[in-house]
């Protein structure tokens, strides 16, 4: 999917531990701006993020209208077993981002 960029190896020895960085394109919007006429520009932001690795939640946060356009994350990853890391993103008009990345120990 064009909207999430995931940057994390595909390989892994055992026990390593690895950097995951994901990014999701998304506005952001807080709900405080105006447009050029003076119109309030309603909300739209992301407002949870969750990863999972081989089916075990291992990240989540809950986002707010604080954080900047596109959120990004960087977090480490210990290597235990060949699996599907899943990134996963809500916004608050019910949108879901969601992308995969498959880690392969040994």
């Amino acid at each position: 999917m064009t909207d999430t960029v995931i940057r994390m190896p595909a390989k892994a020895a055992p026990g390593e531990v690895i950097l995951v960085r994901a990014m999701v394109r998304h506005i952001m919007e807080s709900g405080f701006r105006h447009d050029n006429v003076g119109k309030l520009i309603p909300r739209h932001i992301v407002e949870s993020f969750v990863c999972t690795y081989a089916g075990r939640e291992v990240f989540r946060a809950k986002l707010s209208s604080g954080v900047t356009v596109n959120p990004f994350f960087q977090f480490h990853l210990r290597a235990v077993e060949t699996g599907d890391v899943t990134f996963r993103w809500v916004d608050d008009r019910g949108r879901v981002y969601e992308a995969v990345s498959r880690l392969k120990v040994g």
